[in-house]
């Protein structure tokens, strides 16, 4: 196999070459590293790699629809025994995990074999990926351009060819944002799903899981089957379904009734480009059978009092991982180990009451419930991922040293309002590729939202749509598939 082979595969094409032991899977991972060296410099998304012998054991055959894939994780939320974790940031260079968190040792038992770590932006409170520790992540498909965040190196590694499929997280649109800047599929899960232990609970109350991006719709069905279920002391808990999520994905889903939902809850409008591939996208689903209703369904609070809410619990919850990790390194809290917005956020968190907290916590409840309404009398909900195409790099951070807190909550929820409100209320969402935009051919990402624990409906109706409008074969200007290389067997 050569890199032009192997960056086609998905992961469970290539894990089924392993199982046929037609490549094994220490093969696959060289074969990875070199996609690293062929692509890395220019899009700057894997930021640690190491060879398949440090990965921590893994399988070359079974019937395991992961097992023997090459895996990267991302710089954040989970940990690798003997491995570093930086959160993107300078107060935490150089800190080495002492465990493996419970999601890494689910990924080991699915037989992934990790062989890196990919960029974040500080701490993740950002919607791009340009940091000062490890520098901007570059857009594949045109790299002026951002590759979205928080998880931009994962989606950017995936959409180079790096890897087939990689972990992300999600807080506030951290897997959906990347999947629709770099042209991939990414579902962010029901809350509980996903085990955050056993270090972190519930991360920003409730608000933050973790799964995965990847190049087609039964890679991350899988994943999701490889990781979820009960861990110990877990704060939520959502039972397994009745089928795998893997066979979900070539159902069909019926005949659904699709909200669909172009302007954001604020009063910013979507770019018509956009706008306009959000109704080609809902004329191809009436086209499969599914009924459309445009809508606009109340938040229950307004914008301002939801961004608001978001950045009381984001801030006030930042204050601990920063403490936690100057005194683990005994570096200071200031400038020269944060990034002025993260600095802000941290001033910001720290002057935050209690009682705040606790009305943020209420209001969440209010959004929580009002969401749940909607799917009483709709089965999905579309809008587009972003309400606009990636920004250059560098001009989303423009005037933002001189931000406090709340005003770069406000910024990161301008440029992706769509995405936050499902991880408030905790119910699942994807971004699917299926536009692009008319002129300049970048992907544009649709998202799809179902009631809670209807990760069932989202899959479905995403390998239909796979199916009907593929975007398996759409390749970026920068594709470790173009790069030279000795053919293997």
């Amino acid at each position: 196999m050569n890199l032009s082979e192997y960056a086609r595969h998905d992961a469970i094409g290539l894990a089924a070459r392993v199982a046929a032991r037609e490549i094994t899977s220490a093969e696959l991972a060289e074969l990875a590293r070199a996609a690293i060296e062929a692509v890395n410099p220019e899009i700057n998304a894997v930021i640690e790699h190491w060879p398949a012998s440090e990965s921590g054991g893994h399988a070359d055959a079974g019937t395991r629809p992961l097992a023997g894939v090459p895996f990267l994780i991302k710089d954040l939320a989970v940990t690798m025994k003997g491995k570093r974790v930086e959160f993107g940031s300078r107060l935490a260079r150089g800190v080495t995990a002492d465990e493996d968190s419970w999601l890494m040792a689910r990924f080991r038992a699915a037989g992934l074999v990790t062989i890196g770590r990919t960029t974040t932006p500080e701490m993740a409170f950002s919607t791009t990926t340009e940091s000062v520790l490890e520098g901007a992540t570059r857009n594949p498909w045109q790299p002026g351009l951002s590759a979205g965040g928080s998880s931009g190196g994962a989606a950017a590694a995936v959409a180079a060819g790096i890897v087939p499929i990689a972990h992300a997280t999600d807080a506030a649109g951290s897997i959906r944002v990347p999947a629709a800047s770099n042209g991939l599929f990414g579902l962010k899960p029901t809350r509980g799903r996903s085990s955050n232990g056993p270090a972190l609970d519930e991360v920003f109350a409730g608000f933050g899981v973790q799964l995965g991006v990847s190049r087609s719709v039964r890679d991350s069905a899988a994943l999701l089957d490889a990781i979820h279920g009960r861990a110990i002391g877990e704060p939520y808990f959502t039972p397994a379904p009745e089928r795998s999520f893997l066979s979900e994905v070539g159902r069909e889903p019926g005949k659904l009734k699709i909200g669909m939902m172009i302007d954001p809850w604020s009063v910013d409008r979507t770019a018509p480009a956009v706008a306009a591939e959000v109704v080609s996208t809902a004329r191809l689903l009436e086209d499969l059978g599914h009924t459309i209703h445009e809508v606009k369904p109340p938040l229950g609070v307004s914008w301002d009092a939801f961004v608001q809410m978001n950045a009381t619990i984001w801030t006030a919850t930042l204050v601990g991982w920063i403490d936690g990790l100057a005194a683990a390194t005994g570096r200071p809290v200031d400038a020269t180990t944060l990034e002025p917005t993260t600095l802000a956020c941290y001033r910001h968190g720290q002057e935050e009451k209690a009682s705040a907290f606790a009305a943020a916590l209420a209001m969440r409840n209010t959004v929580t419930r009002a969401i749940g309404h909607w799917f009483e009398s709709l089965d999905v909900l579309l809008t587009p991922t972003l309400p606009h195409m990636p920004p250059a790099i560098g001009a989303y951070g423009s005037g933002a040293e001189s931000m406090n807190g709340l005003e770069w909550t406000q910024h990161v929820f301008r440029h992706a309002p769509f995405t936050p409100p499902f991880n408030v209320a905790g119910v699942p969402a994807m971004s699917v590729p299926l536009a692009c935009h008319r002129e300049t051919g970048l992907p544009i990402g649709m998202q799809f939202a179902a009631g809670f624990a209807r990760e069932d409906t989202l899959l479905r109706l995403a390998g239909q749509l796979e199916r009907s409008r593929p975007w398996r074969d759409r390749r970026p200007v920068v594709w470790a598939g173009s790069a030279r290389d000795g053919a293997r067997s």
